[in-house]
Formats: C-alpha cells, structure tokens, sequence
C-alpha cells in the first residue's frame, strides 16, 4: 500500500500549539470473547460491551455509522483516567467550496498533493429523503484539508481526476461510498480504519475511539445527528467535519503497522477491495417490511395495512424531501395497521397516530387504509419475508435435525477460530454463508467443495483458506456420529 509522506508515528508537521499529539505506543486491543456465559439462576447478568458487528453490504440494514455510539462518548467521557486533550484543526477551519472557481483551484491543490487521501461525507438522512451527502471533506499531504459543498457542487469528477490513482482513507466506508459515487467520486484503492480496526481486533473501532487510542487525542462528537441539508453551515459544525480527516492519515498508518504486527495485512487488503468493488444494492421491492415492530404481526390484513401506508409514506417523503419517518413515524403505522380506525375522523383524533405529517396529509393517509382494506384476498401480502435462503434456525431442529446439528457444530468452530485469530466472528465469515452451508452442504464434502460453496456465498479468499478445510473435517465428522 502506498504511504503517508510522514513517518506512520509522526504527527508533528505542525507546531505544537496547533496539533498536542502526546507520544503513544500502540496498544495491543483486548479481544472481546464472542460468547457469553449465562449468570447463574436468581444472579443479575454481569454489563457486557456488545460484540462488534460485521461491515455490511452498501445499503443493507443494519450498517454502521462513522460516529461514535452514545454509550461509546459517555465510556470515554467517564472512565477514570483524565481526559485526553482534544484534538485542534493544524490548519484551522477551511472555508467550504461552493463555486467553479474556487473548485478548480482546490482540484490543482489536490492534484499537487502527494500520499493517500483522507475522505469523508456528511449526510442528513434523519431530515432529508435519501442518503445524498451536503458535505465533503478531503485532506491530502501537501494540500491541507479541503471542505465542499455538493449541493452548490454536484459534479465532483474534476475532483476525481485530480485524485487520480491515489488511495483513499474512509472510516466505515461502505457508508460512504454510495453518496460519493452519486457525485462521481470513487476510489482506485481504499483503506478502510474502521474495519482495519475490527481485523485488528477492537472491540470499540468508531473513530473517535480509535484516534483516542492510537494518538492519545479526543475527537468532539457534538454534531454527529446535525442537520447537514442546512445553509449556511453553522462554524461549529465545519470544525466537527474537518476533525473527521484531520489525522485520518496518520491513524491509517499506525493501523496498518498494526495489521502487519498481527500478520493480518493482506486479509485485510482483500476486504478493502471486496468493499470498494462491492455493486449497489439492488433497490428491493420488499423494503416496507422493515417497518420495525413488523415481525409482531399475524394478520395479512395487517400487512397489507403496513405496506399500502408504507408505500404512501415513501411517495410524500420522496416529493417533499423529507426523512419518511419525520412525516408518521413507524410505530404510527403500526398502531394503524393493529387498530384499523373505523374512519378518517378516528384516525384524525388518535393521539397514536403522529408526525409532522400525520394531518396534513390525512386523506393520503385514509387512502391508504382502503385501499389496503378493499384488496383481495388473492392479493394480501404472505407472512414473512420472502427468502432463497434457509428458515430461520430456531425452525431447524422441526424441519431438519441433522442441519440443527451442522450448524450447531459450524457456527461453534467459526467462533472458537475467529477467537484464535483475533477478530469478530462475523468478520471471519458471514453469518449467511454459514447458515446457508449448514442447511445445504455439498453433496460431497471436502475441502474443495466446501471451498467452491464459501466462494459462492460471497467468501473471500483469505477467509475460504482459513476456514474451508476444519469446516469439511466437523461436517465429515458429524456425518459419522
């Protein structure tokens, strides 16, 4: 991988009184154990950290967010030890692009700059329809930190040609990746910290966690949920972004020192890759069934409640660019499709149905309850999730008790290895695959067919070496039990 122009503990390129870097050693990351053991009967459970959870797919549900969790700045804001000092701008706040000109004198900066790009986007996906970024932020060597606003700029491809082949920093970038392309932003070589630290072994890995721990500084995560569509941005919320690249560079360095420690370099070079080249989700038909408390209902009826006022959410969110959930929050739905009002006034006077948008569009709204309940029977929507995939495991032992048991012995030897290696569970290989092997091994088991079905299932190479051959031995094992 190619290099920061500074040495990868070397943070000193500005004065002291511009950036206090104290000198820290890295420290090798406790690994949290990826089982628990129950408390004993009538004893309150010990408080646990939760496990780190696995970098999705672009779009998937349940992705992480570059910033730091609640529980992970009170952690930092409470422990014993005093405080860290915070981490302050070498180059003070840099004013935001919002013109041609001034766009094309930043791309001449950033094409004279030397080593990897630091790159980071704001979003407003709490306020706004979609998940378009309202800010950019970028830092290279011998360019300073640079600041864009893609609403005033939504054609960034000068910026990507005067970045050209370099390597580029994001924490958590599959977050990312998909509103910067929408600018015509994407890079040739990726570098993600967040899930380097996750390979390394972290069991906390947002950014401000992992800047704490290797440079021995605080980032303030005051504007992390900020409303970013907003204009003119607040100079306060400009310092917070350009902090998010200011030593992105540096902690690049010192996590790839630490990969390297750990021999874990190049596996983590192949998962940069596999999310840099990862397609856009495709858009799903089924998304209204993510409403959350969905899995609740038994009704199809119901469902058809739920999808008809889910649809009729997206359309007003879409045509007046707002957060759906900012119009009827989803527990409305919910409440609607469990309660049925038996009008458009009783829907009106429901102090459970609310939202900004729950009166102003409340003959939308009752459109949707006629609709659904006027649909044929024919049509109603069928519990559950429609799937390729194997039932959900609780299901198993009722439908196939050799798979119950496959998946038992699987699932128990991914974790005992990604304990051995250092890493969560599901970083080592996804759930999905495990699942969908135990319920449908090759017919004839060997480390090559089970190395061709991980290779299917999406594996990478690093991860089918490692783990192609001991999953043949247990299943060839229990085969003979």
């Amino acid at each position: 991988m190619s290099k920061s122009a500074r040495p990868p503990n070397d943070v000193s390129a500005a004065t002291p009184d511009e950036l206090i870097t104290p000198a820290v050693t890295p420290v090798v990351p406790l690994f949290l154990e990826p089982v628990s053991v129950p408390a004993p009967a009538n004893e309150p459970a010990p408080a646990t950290e939760p496990a780190p959870v696995a970098t999705p797919a672009p779009g998937s549900a349940g992705s992480v967010t570059n910033d730091e969790t609640d529980a992970d700045i009170a952690a930092t804001d409470t422990a014993g030890p005093p405080l860290a000092p915070l981490l302050t701008l070498r180059d003070g706040v840099p004013t935001v692009v919002d013109d041609p000109d001034a766009l094309r004198l930043v791309c001449q900066r950033l094409a004279a700059g030397h080593g990897p790009v630091a790159v980071d986007a704001e979003r407003a996906s709490s306020y706004r329809y979609g998940h378009r970024a309202y800010l950019v932020q970028i830092r290279r060597d011998g360019a300073g930190s640079i600041m864009i606003d893609p609403i005033a700029c939504p054609d960034l491809s000068s910026v990507q040609a005067a970045l050209g082949d370099a390597e580029w920093i994001l924490h958590a970038a599959n977050q990312d990746l998909p509103c910067l392309a929408e600018l015509g932003l994407a890079p040739a070589k990726l570098f993600d910290s967040e899930l380097a630290g996750r390979l390394a072994g972290f069991p906390r890995v947002g950014l401000a966690t992992m800047v704490e721990h290797f440079l021995g500084l605080r980032i303030e995560k005051d504007h992390s949920a900020a409303d970013w569509s907003r204009r003119p941005l607040p100079d306060a919320w400009l310092r917070y972004a350009a902090l998010d690249v200011e030593v992105l560079i540096e902690l690049r360095d010192l996590l790839e020192a630490e990969l390297e420690r750990q021999g874990k370099l190049g596996w983590a070079q192949e998962e940069f890759e596999h999310v840099r080249t990862a397609p856009a989700p495709s858009a799903s038909t089924d998304r209204w069934r993510k409403v959350s408390g969905i899995h609740r209902i038994r009704s199809r009826r119901q469902l058809a409640i739920i999808w008809q006022m889910w649809l009729t959410r997206d359309r007003l969110a879409s045509a007046t660019d707002v957060s759906p959930t900012r119009l009827i929050p989803d527990a409305s739905i919910l409440h609607v499709a469990t309660s049925t009002p038996s009008s458009k006034q009783a829907l009106a006077a429901s102090s459970d149905f609310i939202g900004r948008g729950s009166r102003r569009h409340l003959d939308d709204w009752w459109q949707a309850i006629h609709d659904a309940t006027q649909m044929p029977d024919s049509e109603l929507p069928e519990i559950g999730r429609p799937s390729d995939g194997p039932p959900p495991p609780h299901r198993w032992a009722e439908r196939d008790r050799e798979a119950a048991d496959r998946l038992i012995r699987v699932k128990s030897l991914v974790v005992n290895l990604a304990l051995d290696l250092g890493m969560p569970t599901e970083n080592l290989l996804q759930p999905d695959a495990v699942r969908r092997l135990a319920w449908k091994p090759p017919e004839h088991i060997d480390r090559a067919s089970i190395a061709a079905a991980l290779a299917e299932y999406s594996a990478r190479a690093w991860q089918i070496e490692l783990t192609a051959e001991p999953i043949a031995q247990i299943m060839l094992a229990s085969a003979t039990d």
